[in-house]
């Protein structure tokens, strides 16, 4: 793989930004998720059953159980995981010098936590997949107890190249589930079309992007298959630095024109042989990608309209059978190239100076190898299982090995839900409330679809976590969301915590001044508006369509309320407890309180331009302290000065036998003489 230190800085880097977005968005949610008024009460997780506190950690790994000992309730114990995840992750972006496995360890078990006592909106493939990123870069960081060692990061190579398997996993596994899930829109190449407005947080450029041509859409659906199916294929484990580079580029959507290889004497024959060779691979495989693509997904160019036309040429059943035969080679590809690092980095260590430093570094990658053959190994159960395929050919002691770390999410399958919503729309669920169930009032959400005339928010790397649920549970009913339920209580009773996941103003909340009397919710199709024939654009951004009834009226103390809140283990069995005085305890409730009212995109906007303020301002420093002007090239020492040094290693006992040496001890030996010389007696008459 080579000298990896650039790209493990950057995916450290990385990894901290990621983990800051995320802990600094929870903490703004928690009030409303889990707050002792909130949808999901933290506290009916704690005060469950009582079992010793090993026992508790074995099944359900969290820290939230060790609160108690603290003085916190649960509420502010999920807040304090949150706030010391996004401190730790700060200073890692920060500082170099946090950018340990120590923190990195520290991270992922403070996720894990949240994401073992988060429920339904903590559950994600995107927290999955988090999780996953957060134990690699706890293997790949540099561990601070080992840098004391004689050859410290010998074993860098291995450990990271887990980061390149998890990313052709992720990529691969995306692009076949889409046809595996058998849905018609991927087949028929309309699914980017409908992608626009149906993804989980569509944005004004979604609109824009809606209006474009449908040949130009179907064009960028054959794009996204290529990319995401060929193109790990064929670059991520390729012999060829230039094609791993172009398959990196490809996947951020950057443009790989040329790709700079290392530098090579291109008087040396074999190099320039090997030279070329790449270039004729890279080229072979550009080719390949091209007319595959355009075979299989019967490319035209239709020279009249100027458009591309474009459909699968393809049937289920083929895709079946490549499904099949690419499963068992890329495992090999990965199990070889996996030992072509192993072994690489073996002769490295081996190489080492001293039998103590051999037998340091040796160790290291006994250590770090294993673990990564066993990451390796694990991640083979979900990476057989996308897309339909059968793990039978794993050995049983693998898989029950997975199931034992599965609640860790060491390693997680991805891109199973890619079947795309019908055609028929975006489904939404309104809540609508009333004071005498005669005047409905519809309670907008701000961050998602609600108000037809409202442009689409943009969030960035914020989750909303209720938005995303609500548009998950209106798929189906919501007896399969017992969470619902618990949001209609809370929205009937007009708690601020929760409210303030609808809206931060409260100007736009029309039950400000007493909650509303009776509540129902129901399912609506949106869809982008149009460009008009003469190119306007419309006042509205969306159109919908009411669907069906997703929740029935109710009101406080109604019986259907009552017994579904018994069903979803939601009805109160605990008390509130009183907040605790400790001084920890206070600090959280003041910075609770500077927090409460702002809104989680407005946070992170703030936190994201203060740390690139922060790192442009230590750059400026860093730049100002260089010294100006070119650095002067180091001559080559020929034979006469490495003659030389062999003399000059003691300088002592030259000095003793040659006497003073350089222009200040001439200058001192020539006044000696001088003074002698007026001090003889022949001078003096």
């Amino acid at each position: 793989m080579g000298d990896v230190r650039v790209p493990r800085q950057l995916f450290l880097r990385g990894v901290a930004v990621a983990y800051l977005c995320a802990f600094a968005s929870l903490y703004i949610q928690i009030p409303g998720l889990y707050g002792d008024e909130g949808i999901l009460p933290a506290r009916l997780l704690v005060a469950g059953e009582q079992k010793p506190l090993l026992q508790q950690l074995q099944e359900s790994p969290s820290l939230l159980w060790l609160v108690p000992s603290l003085g916190l309730g649960p509420q502010q114990g999920l807040e304090l995981i949150c706030l010391l995840g996004a401190l730790l992750s700060l200073g890692a972006v920060l500082l170099g010098a946090l950018r340990d496995s120590l923190a990195y360890l520290c991270l992922w078990i403070l996720y894990l936590s949240l994401y073992t006592a988060g429920g339904d909106f903590l559950h994600t493939e995107c927290d999955s997949l988090l999780l996953e990123v957060g134990f690699l870069a706890f293997l790949v960081a540099p561990c601070g107890l080992l840098r004391s060692s004689t050859s410290p990061g010998l074993h860098d190579p291995v450990t990271f190249w887990l980061t390149r398997w998890l990313l052709f996993r992720l990529v691969l596994c995306t692009g076949l589930s889409k046809l595996a899930s058998s849905d018609p829109c991927w087949w028929d190449l309309t699914a980017l079309s409908r992608y626009y407005e149906t993804q989980a947080s569509p944005t004004p450029l979604a609109w824009y992007a809606h209006q474009l041509p449908d040949w130009l859409s179907r064009l960028g659906a054959v794009c996204v298959m290529a990319s995401e199916i060929a193109v790990p294929l064929l670059m991520f484990f390729a012999p060829v630095r230039g094609l791993r580079i172009c398959g990196f580029y490809i996947q951020v959507w950057g443009v790989c024109v040329c790709v700079k290889e290392r530098e090579r004497d291109p008087t040396e024959a074999y190099q320039f042989l090997l030279s070329c060779l790449a270039l004729l691979v890279k080229l072979a495989v550009y080719v390949l990608i091209l007319l595959g693509t355009i075979k299989l997904f019967k490319l035209e160019i239709n020279w009249e309209q100027k458009i591309v036309l474009s459909k699968t040429n393809f049937t289920q059943e083929n895709f079946s059978e490549f499904v099949s035969l690419i499963q068992a080679p890329t495992i090999w590809v990965g199990v070889l190239s996996l030992t072509w690092e192993a072994v690489v980095t073996m002769l490295r260590c081996a190489c080492v100076r001293g039998i103590m430093g051999k037998l340091c570094a040796l160790t290291q990658w006994a250590i770090f190898t294993a673990t990564t053959v066993a990451v390796f190994t694990l991640s083979l159960v979900p990476y057989t299982a996308v897309a339909g395929v059968s793990a039978g050919k794993i050995f049983r002691e693998v898989q029950n090995a997975y199931g034992a770390v599965e609640k860790y999410q060491l390693v997680s399958a991805y891109g199973i839900q890619h079947r795309m919503v019908p055609p028929a729309g975006r489904p939404e669920v309104i809540i609508e409330g009333s004071g005498d169930k005669k005047t409905w009032k519809e309670l907008s959400f701000m961050h998602k679809p609600s108000s037809v005339s409202e442009a689409p928010p943009v969030l960035g790397p914020h989750k909303p976590r209720l938005d995303w649920l609500l548009w998950e549970a209106a798929r189906a009913d919501y007896q399969h969301s017992h969470w619902f339920t618990g949001l209609v209580q809370q929205l009937l009773l007009g708690k601020q915590d929760v409210l303030r996941l609808l809206q931060v103003d409260e100007a736009q909340y029309p039950f400000r001044v007493s909650p509303p009397a009776f509540l129902r919710a129901s399912v609506y199709h949106y869809h982008f508006t149009q460009t008009g024939q003469d190119g306007n654009q419309p006042r509205e951004w969306w159109k919908r369509l009411y669907v069906r009834e997703f929740f029935p009226a109710v009101h406080l103390g109604d019986p259907v309320l009552e017994e579904l809140l018994q069903e979803a283990g939601l009805k109160e069995k605990f008390p509130v407890l009183p907040i605790s005085d400790t001084p920890l305890a206070q600090a959280l409730s003041v910075l609770r309180g500077h927090a409460r009212g702002h809104s989680g995109p407005l946070v992170l906007l703030t936190l994201f331009t203060t740390v690139a303020s922060i790192l442009l301002l230590k750059d400026l420093v860093s730049r100002s302290r260089t010294p100006k002007g070119p650095k002067p090239k180091s001559k080559p020492a020929t034979s006469e000065h490495k003659s030389k040094k062999p003399r000059e290693a003691h300088p002592e006992a030259s000095e003793k036998n040659r006497g003073p040496s350089g222009r200040g001890g001439r200058k001192e030996g020539l006044e000696e003489r001088r003074i002698d010389s007026d001090r003889s007696p022949r001078k003096r008459k």
